[in-house]
This record gives C-alpha cells, sequence and structure tokens, in this order.
C-alpha cells in the first residue's frame, strides 16, 4: 500500500525529464512553450559516443534521488531494458517520496529487441501501476492494458516520422513500373525474420509483375559487431539466384538515404514476428509507400494497410501474397498529408502539454484516470 503523496512541487517552468530525451520520437511529441523544457539527457559514465543517453543515468535510484528537485515530472518512453524490476520498484520509490509524478508510454507491449517477454512484461508491472498517467499509441495497445493490468491508457497516436518538409515534397506520380517490393532486413534484431517472409515475397511479386529489393545493414556480416550474423546473412545473400531480386547490402541508412531509400519503393513488407507499434509504419506512410504488417501486435491499428499472418511460431503464405497483391494495387494519395501531419503533431504536443501542467500542479494527486493512491 502507498503512502499519502505529500505536497507537489511547484515552480514557473515545468521540468520535464524525458526518458530518452534524444529519441526522434519524444522530439516530435515535446511541446513548445515558455512554461515547459525539456532536460537534456545526462551523460551515461561508459558512453562511447556523443549524444548516447542510453542506459539512462535518471534510471539509476541514486543519481535520480541526487537531481530530482530539478525535475518536475518523469516521463519514462524507452531505455529501461537492462533495468530489473527491482530497480525500476526503487526508482519509482524515489519519485514517490519527492511527489514527482510519472507519465508512462507504453510503446511495446513485446519488446522487439527480446523473444521472451516475461522479463519487459515485469518491468510492466511496476512501472504501469506506479505512473500517474499511462499513455499509449493505439485502442487495441490500451484494451490490453486495461485487460492486464486493470489501467486506462490515454491513446495518442504516433506522429510522422519523416521531416515535415521531406513529406510536402513527396511525388509518387514519376513512379514506373514494375513495382517495388522491398524487405529490409536492417540488423537482423530479434524481432525480425526476412528468411522466414522472403519465398512468398518473391512468389507475390513475381505473380504482379513486380520486382522484389532486399536490404541488409553490412553490420550483419561485420565481426566486430553486435549484430554480427553471418550465417543468416548468406541465407539472405541467397536470393540474389532470383533474376527479380536485387539484394543490397550497406551501412545503416542515414536519414537522407532513408528517405532516398523509401522513394524507390513502392511496398515495404515488415518481416516482424512480434511486436507492438512500428514507426517504419509511419515513415511509410508519411512518404507514399504501402506497409505490409503481421498481425501480430497492434501494427495494423496505428492506420488501415494489407496484413498477414505472422507470430513466432506461425507463418500462413498465402496471407502474405494476397496482402502484398493488394499493396501493390493500391496508390496511396499524400497530397495534404504534409498538412494533416503537422496538424497531428501539433494537437499531439498540446496533449503532453496538458498531461505535464496538470501533474505539475500543486492540486493534483494519485493517477489521473481515477485510481486513488491510498
Amino acid at each position: 500500500m502507498r503512502l499519502p503523496a505529500p505536497e507537489r512541487k511547484t515552480r514557473a517552468v515545468i521540468a520535464v525529464a524525458s526518458i530518452p530525451a534524444a529519441h526522434p520520437y519524444v522530439v516530435g511529441i515535446t511541446p513548445t512553450g515558455d512554461d515547459i523544457v525539456l532536460l537534456e539527457d545526462p551523460r551515461p559514465l561508459e558512453a562511447t559516443t556523443a549524444g548516447q543517453w542510453w542506459p539512462p543515468r535518471f534510471l539509476e535510484p541514486d543519481y535520480l534521488r541526487a537531481h530530482i528537485d530539478e525535475i518536475d515530472v518523469v516521463h519514462l518512453h524507452f531505455g529501461f531494458d537492462a533495468a530489473t524490476p527491482d530497480r525500476l520498484t526503487d526508482v519509482v520509490s524515489v519519485l514517490h517520496e519527492s511527489a514527482t509524478p510519472l507519465v508512462l508510454t507504453v510503446h511495446d507491449l513485446h519488446n522487439p529487441h527480446f523473444p521472451d517477454y516475461a522479463m519487459h512484461r515485469a518491468q510492466l508491472d511496476v512501472l504501469i501501476h506506479a505512473a500517474d498517467i499511462v499513455i499509449t499509441l493505439t485502442d487495441r495497445a490500451a484494451r490490453e492494458i486495461e485487460r492486464l493490468w486493470g489501467r486506462s491508457a490515454q491513446v495518442i497516436p504516433h506522429p510522422h516520422v519523416a521531416p515535415l518538409d521531406v513529406i510536402a515534397a513527396v511525388d509518387r506520380s514519376e513512379r514506373t513500373d514494375p513495382r517495388v517490393v522491398a524487405v529490409h532486413a536492417k540488423s537482423l534484431r530479434a524481432n525480425m525474420d526476412p528468411e522466414a517472409v522472403m519465398p512468398a515475397v518473391v512468389a507475390a511479386a513475381a505473380a504482379h509483375d513486380a520486382v522484389v529489393r532486399l536490404d541488409i545493414d553490412d553490420d550483419v556480416f561485420d565481426h566486430r559487431s553486435h549484430w554480427y550474423a553471418p550465417e543468416r546473412g548468406e541465407r539472405l545473400l541467397a536470393f540474389r539466384d532470383h533474376p527479380d531480386v536485387d539484394v543490397r547490402v550497406h551501412r545503416r541508412f542515414t536519414d537522407a538515404e532513408l528517405w532516398q531509400y523509401f522513394s524507390e519503393i513502392d511496398v515495404s513488407v515488415l518481416p516482424y514476428r512480434f511486436g507492438t507499434h512500428s514507426g517504419w509504419m509511419e515513415a511509410c506512410r508519411d512518404l507514399g509507400v504501402v506497409p505490409v504488417v503481421p498481425d501480430s501486435g497492434h501494427f495494423a491499428d496505428q492506420f488501415p494497410c494489407p496484413t498477414y499472418v505472422f507470430g513466432p511460431d506461425l507463418l500462413d503464405p498465402s496471407t502474405l501474397e494476397a496482402a502484398v497483391g493488394e499493396a501493390v494495387r493500391t496508390r496511396p494519395d499524400v497530397s495534404g498529408l504534409a498538412d494533416y501531419r503537422r496538424h497531428q503533431q501539433s494537437a499531439i504536443a498540446a496533449e503532453h502539454a496538458a498531461i505535464y501542467r496538470r501533474l505539475a500542479s500543486p492540486l493534483a494527486s494519485g493517477h489521473w484516470d481515477g485510481v486513488v493512491l491510498a
């Protein structure tokens, strides 16, 4: 049982410790205004690159306690993969002792980096029950949170991923046949299984006079890389034997290279055996590419798109072939999309600002969704 919350801190400017702050999603939802400031990510002691925010120092209980007077609201998004439930319980205790409210955005109900979701669910057990406000990105995810934890989650959709000027400049009218159906293997993180989907993708593309492009990040073949997986990489390279499959190995795209990549394809098949939401699909939407997504997770609830049956232990190739066929026939209308995304981003930022202001109010106490602390 939690003790009654002490009196809230108040000040003219609301200092938000977003975990992390230096992430494109967070930048996209951050309110603008004179009364809210986003604190910079503290540099981790073991940081090896400029701008590195992980592992987040605000999830170190002692560090958080030492800096808690500088913070009005903590908003946790990502970065708690390595934090045990016990450590997260200690973090929550620091927040409660100091009357610092916690906002939690549940991006993942199954962490895409780990096949076994037991640890992630144990972490969410701590965080969802402790959060003053829970946010998620889709209605279906909110219903799952309600079912599993009995908490109401506020649904705030994913903002645009591509820059607004890039979205405004999209012109798909010059795209000519054959249509390009793409699979990007990236660095073969745990939830990705491009080897499984490629045969059906190749068959579906051939049936619709399309071609296939398969991209692989080169760190899959670099023995110094965390992502080194040469056997899987070689199995993907074997698709070069198909006459209508273009296999490309390259370094991870820069942002500019990524936007260029999307301009060269028409359909993007997401080979995810598990997961919850996807920023990649939002980039597809921004740039006029049709995503084909698995029916697992809550990808299809982000916006309507072709889906196929794919999960940890199953794949229905016929549904994938049908989904690719539907996607090849689709011609997205991106006219006015930049304006829509601009207004959407403003609304998303305004919703976050309202949450921060309400929680930072001296009258705020307990969970905003009506769960009373006792």
